[in-house]
């Protein structure tokens, strides 16, 4: 008899040299958009920069101004503790302008700062509200401004005296559209909004400035934005829509062709596509939508016209790669401009000759970064985190297999960075959320999806696109409606089975991982299919398929694009496939986190699931994040919530414990530490 061992290697203080620490990614910096000018030489940029921890009081990053030639010399313009927002070049290139609170500044304003330098000009600022979003006409006279209207002063008044009652879902206000001449005003203004009844919730000025593009919805209502968003064409003179674009579903942006005379826009193939990543191309002459890429075999993320001819250059998604290419009006074949697998792009920005094209893109070594696209070749132009080269990573690539019922699927697999063939891992398996999205063979690691961190650390780490994820055309993204919990889970199981007869993961030390329909899915490894997972580390998910309809923000659209049914129709199912209902089997130490302040998944079922564990005597851990919603953004909740998820994997795949670990982590010690630091 021949025996055959394989061999298990890592231990709990296994830490590679030089790879990611949890540290590492409170420092990370990255483009957060990038604006091309219109003569294509330069390039204005917003860079998001994390605020210090341990120094810096609580809150979102800092977003900088910056710009860059196309050498890649780059020049800061505003930098520091500021929030820059919605950059766009005036139509002759003399200005970059943006929104900002400056200083002790309550509300957003519009402001400008001259190419040439200097400091930054308030231009228009409103009484008593902020302006949210905004768009230049291309003559650089007039601004179309979104805001809400500012709230009646009594409001204030009369909760300090107590009358403090919410009416819920009825007390809305519709963001408004206005039209202000693009001029520096010293005082703040109180603009007439133009006779829009809906919520205006994006806008765009047709080339000749004489018309908008205004895309609006019933209410505030993030439901009514998914299901009942719809595109209109304005007449700036009449001060009257003059169309209506019809389309069902989802429904991304929309922007006029250089003469105006088309519109394209993203939207779904129906009310039952999951996502908005069809093309679509109406003629501003009547309403009626015709498809673009009817049979295109992925998504569509962005898009952007050539500003000289109807030429649209667009990006999109397949399986885990993406490419950027090029379509004309009177030619149905794409012309692909940068081909899939070199980089993961997005925000499309294109001078007026169309010889210059931005892009912000990351890859597997890098977040996301300036590039330019010329003569079909793609140059990186900015390195935010120059450190990241002497870092270590671990080998990343994607893995296609066939399920067990014939579906192929896929998903990102990160080998542990100092990998030996023959040795088996730890996995962490990391389920992305919607399920209407997919992972890309991009930059794949954050605070709550370990990727290079956790490879650093003696890991093996995938995400897998389970049936139901974009980027495979809309068919594919339908496969997991009116089945929740159902193939799209077991797709997960034949994956780990996959890594384990691979010889590259030990069956016994696989952890599961995940933000809401990925937490969803961790709640469910940790009961359902308790037998595969040795840990499971819940965020914001889902507990109970019952209580979550009635007290989450998108009921229609978990009714439209989920479920297909409703509580009612079958009580039982519903709760069949709700992880409360498995609890009592479990035997996966879980540990759940989640935002107190989360309006898509209720923080309830977080307590929900908690509490069926713990009346059953069942290993698990509850931790809440005041102020965050659904999922964490201030540095500090982030930060925390890494060292508790790699602590939890650590407890019971590396080390083999069977109690829980500590719940304080040693955040004393390092403020301390820091104050000593800082004293020196």
């Amino acid at each position: 008899m021949i025996l055959t061992f394989v061999v298990t290697f890592w231990s709990a203080t296994s830490v590679a040299a030089n790879v990611i620490t949890a540290d590492d990614l409170t420092n990370l910096e990255q483009v957060s958009q990038v604006q091309v000018s219109h003569d294509g030489d330069k390039f204005a940029f917003t860079r998001s920069v994390p605020r210090e921890v341990y120094v810096e009081k609580d809150g979102l990053n800092w977003t900088q101004l910056f710009l860059l030639d196309d050498k890649g010399v780059e020049r800061p313009y505003i930098t520091g503790q500021v929030n820059i927002k919605n950059i766009q070049w005036s139509h002759n290139d003399e200005y970059i302008y943006f929104l900002a609170k400056m200083a002790e500044e309550k509300y957003s304003s519009l402001y400008r700062i001259a190419f040439l330098g200097g400091s930054e000009q308030k231009v228009i600022s409103l009484k008593d509200r902020s302006i949210s979003s905004y768009s230049l006409s291309n003559d650089g006279k007039t601004v179309a401004i979104l805001a809400k209207p500012a709230s009646d002063k009594s409001v204030k008044k009369l909760k300090e005296l107590g009358f403090k009652a919410e009416v819920f879902e009825e007390d809305l206000v519709n963001q408004e559209l206005y039209l202000v001449d693009l001029k520096i005003t010293k005082k703040a203004i109180n603009p007439e909004a133009a006779p829009i009844n809906d919520y205006v919730s994006a806008v765009h000025f047709s080339p000749n400035n004489d018309t908008l593009l205004v895309k609006t919805q019933p209410s505030a209502l993030i439901d009514d934005k998914y299901t009942l968003s719809q595109w209109h064409t304005f007449n700036i003179a009449s001060k009257k829509i003059t169309n209506s674009f019809s389309t069902e579903g989802k429904l991304g942006d929309a922007s006029f062709s250089h003469d105006g005379q088309y519109v394209a826009m993203i939207g779904a193939e129906d009310k039952h596509d999951p996502s908005a990543g069809r093309l679509f191309i109406a003629n501003t002459n009547d309403s009626k939508v015709n498809y673009w890429l009817e049979n295109y075999p992925g998504h569509i993320a962005d898009f952007a016209w050539s500003k000289s001819d109807n030429e649209l250059y667009f990006i999109g998604n397949q399986g885990t790669q993406s490419m950027l290419g090029k379509l004309e009006l009177s030619n149905p074949e794409i012309e692909t401009v940068i081909s899939l697998g070199q980089f993961i792009p997005s925000n499309i920005s294109i001078s007026n000759s169309g010889k210059t094209i931005a892009l912000k893109a990351n890859t597997e070594k890098h977040v996301n970064e300036v590039f330019m696209v010329r003569n079909n070749k793609a140059t990186r132009l900015t390195n935010s985190n120059e450190w990241l080269a002497d870092r270590r990573f671990g080998k990343q690539q994607t893995l296609s297999l066939k399920a067990r019922d014939g579906v192929i699927i896929d998903g990102i697999l990160i080998y542990p960075v100092d990998y030996k063939e023959g040795q088996t891992y730890p996995l962490i398996m990391t389920v992305h959320g919607g399920p209407e999205s997919h992972d890309k063979d991009g930059w794949v690691t954050n605070y709550s999806r370990p990727g290079q961190l956790a490879a650093g650390q003696g890991y093996a780490v995938f995400y897998p696109n389970y049936r139901g994820s974009t980027g495979k055309g809309v068919d594919y993204s339908k496969l997991g409606q009116n089945d929740y919990a159902g193939k799209e889970f077991d797709d997960l199981i034949d994956f780990k089975n996959h890594l384990v007869d691979m010889g590259l993961v030990d069956e016994s030390k696989v952890g599961i991982t995940g933000g809401s329909y990925g937490g969803y899915a961790s709640a469910w490894g940790a009961t359902k299919l308790t037998e595969h997972f040795a840990a499971s580390v819940m965020f914001v998910g889902i507990s109970n398929q019952l209580s979550k309809f009635g007290t989450t923000d998108i009921s229609s659209e978990m009714h439209n694009v989920h479920a297909r049914s409703y509580p009612w129709d079958k009580w039982s199912w519903y709760l069949e496939r709700s992880p409360i209902y498995w609890a009592g089997q479990s035997k996966t130490p879980l540990l759940i986190m989640h935002g107190k302040d989360d309006p898509r998944v209720h923080p309830a079922q977080s307590m929900e699931l908690y509490r069926y564990f713990k009346v059953q005597n069942k290993p698990v851990r509850l931790v809440y994040y005041p102020g965050e919603g659904h999922g964490n953004k201030r540095m500090a909740a982030k930060y925390d919530y890494n060292l508790r998820l790699m602590r939890w994997m650590d407890n019971y795949l590396k080390q083999g414990n069977k109690t829980m670990p500590s719940h304080e982590l040693d955040h004393k010690d390092k403020l301390e530490l820091k104050d000593k630091d800082t004293a020196e």
